[in-house]
Formats: C-alpha cells, structure tokens, sequence
C-alpha cells in the first residue's frame, strides 16, 4: 500500500510570531529543530509512509530550504504552494500528489511536531478497514455551554465527545474527490479534513491518540517545548576507526564519493572507510553494537554493496531512541588520493544521509609522513567522532 504523508505548513501562526525571532512558528526552533522538520521527520523515518509533500506559504521557499537542507530521508517530495485558507491549502497538496496516486493519504498540521509513530501506525491500521481516520483524544473536562452574556446555560454531556487533532487519514480517491466537490460549491468553512469526510458520506473512525501530540498555537507553548525538550535531551559522544587494504582498481570510495585512483579499497562491500568509521561512531554514541554486528561480512547480502546503506540505518536507530545527531567529524589517513577536491561533495552526501547541513560534518585528512601502512601506500583508514543528543530516559 503506497502511503502518502501530506503536512501542512501555509498558515501564517501569528499569535506565536513574537516567539524566537520573525517567522511562521513552523520555522521556530524546538530544541535545536524547526517544529517544521520535527513533524516532516517523525513521518520520513515511519517504515509504512513511502513520501511525504509539505504545503508551504509562498513567501516562506527560504525559510523551507533551510529547515530542510540536507534531510536524510528520499522520501521528502518538492513542497506544493498553499491557498488562502488551510482547506484550499489542502486540496493544493492533495492535487500535487494525484499523479502519484498513493493509496492512502495522511494529513497532518506542521504544528504537531511530536506525533508518535505509534499513533501514525494505528491511524494506518484504521484505514485498512474504513476509509477515513483521525487522532483524537476523549474530552475529559467539564463542558459549559454559555450565552451571549458570558452565563452558563447548559453542563454538556461530555460522553462520545473526543477532541480531533491530526494525522487524519483517508483513502486518497475518495477525499480528493470530496476536497474537489467542496471547492466547486464554494464550501470553505470546514474546520478540519476529517468534516469534508463526514460532508461527503465517508465512514470516520477515531483511533485514540497521546497527550504527548501538543499542538503548538502561541510564543509560549514554544519557549515551553524548547525548555523541555533542550532539558530532556542529554549529549551522548561515539567514535569509530576504519581501515581498509588496496588491490588491484582503478578508484576508491570516500565518504561516498568516487574517486579516481590507482588502486581500489578491498572490502565486502564498497570498502568506504569514511562511512564505516561513521557508522560505528554512531553506534557508539548510542550503545548498539557495531557495524560487524548489524552488517556481517560473511552475509552474501552486502557483498559490493553501497556504506550509504550502512550509514543510513545507524540513522534510523538513532532517530528510533528519539535522538539527533548534532555534528559529526572525520579525519582521512592516507597518502593519496588528495581528498580536499572532494570535501565539498562528501559534506553534501553525508549530511544528506544525517539530516545536517555541510557546516556540521567536518571532514579532514593527514598523510603518515611515509610510516607504517598507511605510509607505505597499503591502504587507508578513517577515524570518526559523532555527537549525538538523545532523550534523558533513554540515556539512563
């Protein structure tokens, strides 16, 4: 089933502007992080969802590229223009990813930046046998409904009442189809995706979601997330160190990058030195074995294969503690090839694969003044170093 993630970041969030600095609160830093690429993130790195498209404002392009650069995730598809109003925002997102036609599509505020993965599977377990889904929460308040004069008239049964948040999922043929109707008739007072479903007769089931899925709306709930999270989040160092022999080629692989050369690094796989050293410098900063462990060189499987693979899934277990990486460092031991011609294409893959943009992925490299191995033209070797910030339970 092909899943599509649909986030939508238009709004113009002005009762949060006077938080950190001008800007839409997407664009606002929660410990480090856009809420923006917070909620991209926990919908990239879920294994169901196969792309997300975020809904921008026009004038925010800059602000995007910069809280996307470098993303670490294939997923992320070229943002789609918003309308004047959140549902005209929508069905901009909706019809950028018609050609695509995905099964299923999640739609989600930017403003939610810590939904669960798992609330995002169980609203895609909910689709499979109805064709429209939200997150909510049971109202556990007394309800008051007043009149004009400010008085109570009436305690409200709060029995069968839930409060919607997001993701809210569909069937994608049916809710393009309503979003499309409801434009035709000029309909623009829904307040959320889920009442175009019920409008247009679809069936919506509630999927329980957690209070942890806050939705940011002022300056305050911002400085209060930043608190938390900057509080919660305790730094973890790893380290890691490569080494491969040459053979007989014609070109070597560093930091993903082919380079020419006389001779080739000898490996089960691709025999890149600058990633296999920064895929154990990853696992060790969060404790979870190394790279022989999880990538054995006896499997068949990984023969010849690319270390961006490798690189990628020390990533994935990462971002599955709920941590991030904060920068990463790497020293290149060799005599030739010269690597500075290729520093710039090294930061930019790596960083892709990190999720961080070039200025914190630091690359350098030392000759051994001709001694030992590495001097002698027999190899080369990589040492690497990881920041990594994890959740403080998690670091226990």
């Amino acid at each position: 089933m092909r899943i599509a993630a649909l986030i939508v970041a238009a709004g113009r969030g002005t009762r949060a502007a006077s938080g950190q600095g001008a800007g839409p609160k997407q664009y606002a830093a929660i410990g480090g992080r856009t809420v923006l690429t917070r909620a991209i993130d926990a919908f990239a790195r879920h294994p169901e969802i196969t792309e997300v498209k975020v809904v921008i404002h026009a004038d925010d392009g800059e602000l995007y590229e910069r809280a996307t650069a470098g993303f670490g995730f294939g997923k992320l598809s070229p943002a789609a223009i918003g309308g004047a109003s959140r549902q005209a925002s929508v069905l901009r997102g909706l019809e950028a990813l018609a050609d695509a036609a995905p099964d299923v599509v999640l739609i989600h505020d930017a403003a939610r930046p810590f939904v669960s993965s798992k609330t995002i599977s169980n609203v895609i377990a909910a689709l499979r046998e109805r064709p429209a889904a939200l997150a909510a929460l049971p109202v556990t308040d007394t309800l008051k409904r007043t009149s004009a004069k400010g008085v109570v008239t009436e305690t409200v049964a709060r029995a069968g009442l839930w409060r919607a948040q997001t993701p809210q999922g569909f069937q994608f043929a049916p809710i393009i189809a309503a979003h499309r109707e409801a434009a035709k008739k000029n309909l623009d007072t829904f307040t959320d995706d889920a009442a175009i479903a019920e409008w247009a007769g679809l069936e919506v089931a509630i999927v329980e979601d957690s209070t942890g899925n806050i939705k940011i709306t002022t300056a305050e709930d911002i400085e209060l997330a930043d608190r938390q999270m900057t509080s919660a989040l305790e730094p973890r160092t790893g380290t890691g160190f490569d080494v491969h022999r040459f053979s007989e080629g014609d070109h070597v692989w560093l930091g993903g990058v082919k380079i020419p050369h006389t001779h080739k690094l000898e490996g089960h796989s691709d025999a890149d030195v600058v990633l296999h050293a920064l895929t154990d410098a990853l696992l060790g900063a969060i404790g979870d074995g190394d790279i022989g462990q999880h990538f054995p060189p006896s499997d068949p499987k990984w023969k010849g294969a690319a270390s961006r693979l490798f690189l990628e899934d020390a990533v994935r277990r990462v971002r599955e503690t709920g941590g991030r990486i904060g920068n990463v460092d790497v020293t290149v031991l060799a005599e030739a090839p010269r690597i500075g011609p290729h520093r710039p294409a090294m930061q930019s893959l790596i960083g892709e694969v990190l999720g961080l943009p070039p200025n914190r992925v630091g690359i350098k490299a030392t000759t051994m003044e001709s001694m030992g191995f590495v001097g002698r033209r027999e190899g080369i070797a990589a040492m690497a170093s990881a920041m990594v910030f994890v959740p403080a339970d998690e670091a226990k």
